[in-house]
């Protein structure tokens, strides 16, 4: 995953910053690409947090507890629920077992 990551933000930095003509200007045009890789990388970050905060609110609507979503964000129970507060409430929806009717 980080290597996909890494060529995304390396190709983005390529389209958007153009190569520089002169020799000297080499030094700075390597500044300018760490610093906008960094920059790409930052939103990739955020766009990568709210597809998380977007996939825990659909696991929660499916019945899934605290234990279950941080065991998929590799975090504990606790470190879920402090991520995302109110999330499991009395009002999410459970999957339940309903026993299957007997006729008599």
């Amino acid at each position: 995953m980080t290597q996909v990551v890494d060529e995304l933000a390396r190709r983005l930095v390529a389209d958007t910053v153009p190569p520089s003509a002169e020799h000297r200007d080499r030094a700075d045009q390597a500044r300018r690409q760490a610093l906008l890789r960094l920059r790409v990388l930052a939103g990739v970050k955020e766009a990568v947090r709210h597809l998380e905060d977007q996939a825990a609110h659909a696991a929660a609507a499916g019945g899934a507890g605290y234990p279950e979503i941080g065991q998929a964000m590799s975090m504990s129970r606790q470190g879920a629920r402090r991520r995302w507060p109110g999330l499991i409430t009395n009002s999410t929806p459970h999957p339940t077992h309903r026993p299957t009717p007997r006729s008599t």
